[in-house]
């Protein structure tokens, strides 16, 4: 009996050893689908982006965070910086949930006049705090509008002592403020989502509240969420417009959840659209809750959504990370047709993150083909006259996405049918379409691809989709569809870090 004790004691210690000296069996942000150049919380859940704010010399990203689980709970303020919008420092957890509730998605403002007391550019954090006993309960009145401010750069937070400085009102759906400094009448303007609208309110000092308006489309049952709201310059023009981004919940282009936004005026109070109309600012599946930074030190209008759809988000199959954030995206207006539109750019820092081009061979029809060794990021730039029908992304297993362009419709199409894992929602696969906005001969395309994520902007960011995937095995065969060699002048590849 004794011997046999020993034997155990003995191979316990010889396993011990084994795991202190061989390597982890998990190379941490390696793993399957995690992007490479994407933000990605190191562990667990995250969603929308909040507190987008800059402050000398760093970027903040707040974010919808839940630290004990791969799926939503219990939400707190993730919290990361960066000097570039690009590289990210996860720092520790911003705020938590308290007697008031659970801390859900808002923004963050730069004080820089001290008007609510707290001290100069003391960094203020809005949010909504979301009430769950009274949720539970069948109140309509569990979600409030918060603030708490930090003198340390957003390392620390100290929640304002007369929380909240907006209470509700009546209504079940009622969150998510963003606030701005509005110059020409010197004060305050948060707009948040109440249900199918957006409700506006002023203050002096970030403390005291007035409701000033509402706008909405009549008829409209779908929930907003994620409003933003900014102006912006006409590109070729002198003049200012304002823009309103709304986040909808339900029946977007491609079914699910997308961002969209309106183009009008804006005087301090109230919002009018040119017209009624919901324009999208990106068709793919998979961006939701875009929001900008405040105080950008340029003046850009420069934001990030996050990448997923509420269809499937919380089983796609990811360990121990779930979603990721879209790569910066800087917002310019343009007059197209008559119409406003907005165009999206990947912020310029992109190209110090290009590691080398990787060069095309020949597939055994002839055509073009890139064989990617390294297929943790890269980014492709697409350069063609009238014959370009497309991309066709595979592996040894058959798994495939195609990205293609339909001349008949004059729109692009992203075909994920095929794309791997996908058993987790009968949402997920589908071929989905993004309108053109123009009918010029010439198309050109920036698309990012980094794993399980592709970010493409076509015809100078004018129309935009986000998509994922999660092939089972690394799609490392790049080939364009039949048909496009003919007049397609510039097919450039790059990796990235």
């Amino acid at each position: 009996m004794r011997m046999k004790i020993i034997l155990v004691m003995t191979i316990l210690w010889l396993v011990a050893c084994k795991e202190k000296t061989s390597p982890k069996s998990i190379d941490k942000f390696n793993e399957q689908h995690r992007p490479q150049i994407h933000f990605t919380p190191k562990a667990n859940w995250m969603n929308d982006p909040n507190g987008l704010v800059y402050l000398d010399g760093e970027y903040h990203l707040f974010y919808q965070y839940y630290p004990d689980s791969t799926v939503w709970g219990p939400m707190h303020w993730g919290h990361a910086v960066s000097k570039d919008m690009l590289k990210w420092e996860d720092l520790p957890i911003a705020l938590y949930p308290d007697s008031l509730g659970l801390i859900f998605s808002g923004s963050a403002v730069i004080d820089k006049d001290n008007t609510a007391g707290f001290g100069a550019n003391a960094m203020v954090a809005i949010f909504t705090h979301h009430n769950m006993d009274g949720e539970k309960a069948g109140t309509k009145t569990f979600q409030n509008q918060s603030i708490a401010y930090s003198l340390d750069k957003g390392r620390t937070f100290t929640k304002y002592a007369d929380n909240p400085v907006v209470k509700n009102p009546g209504i079940k759906d009622f969150r998510d403020p963003k606030v701005i400094w509005h110059e020409a009448s010197k004060q305050w303007v948060m707009v948040f989502a109440a249900y199918d609208r957006a409700m506006f309110y002023t203050s002096p000092d970030l403390k005291s509240w007035t409701k000033a308006s509402e706008f909405g489309i009549p008829g409209d049952d779908r929930l907003w969420e994620c409003p933003d709201l900014f102006p912006i310059k006409i590109e070729n023009s002198k003049d200012i417009k304002w823009v309103l981004i709304t986040s909808i919940q339900k029946k977007a282009p491609n079914g699910g959840t997308a961002t969209s936004y309106f183009v009008g005026d804006f005087d301090g109070k109230t919002f009018t659209a040119d017209i009624k109309k919901q324009q999208w600012l990106d068709y793919g599946k998979d961006n939701y809750a875009f929001v900008t930074f405040s105080n950008m030190p340029d003046s850009s209008v420069t934001g990030l959504g996050w990448m997923s759809n509420w269809e499937y988000a919380q089983v796609v199959p990811t360990s121990p990370w779930r979603s990721a954030m879209t790569l910066p995206r800087k917002l310019t207006l343009h007059k197209v047709n008559g119409e406003y539109l907005i165009k999206s750019h990947i912020v310029s820092g992109i190209t110090n993150y290009e590691k080398g081009t990787i060069k095309p061979s020949k597939d055994s029809k002839g055509g073009s083909m890139w064989e990617i060794s390294d297929s943790s990021a890269y980014k492709i730039t697409v350069a063609s006259q009238s014959d370009f029908k497309g991309l066709r992304w595979s592996n040894s297993l058959g798994e495939e996405i195609v990205l293609g362009y339909n001349p008949i419709l004059n729109q692009y199409d992203f075909d994920r049918t095929k794309a791997g894992k996908h058993e987790f929602s009968d949402k997920f696969g589908g071929v989905h379409h993004a309108q053109r906005f123009t009918s010029s001969k010439q198309k050109n395309l920036t698309i990012y691809v980094d794993r399980s994520r592709i970010e493409v902007f076509a015809d100078g960011g004018l129309t935009c989709m986000t998509e994922i995937m999660f092939p089972t095995k690394a799609m490392t065969t790049l080939r364009l569809l039949d048909g496009s060699d003919g007049d397609v002048n510039v097919v450039k590849i790059e990796k990235m870090r």
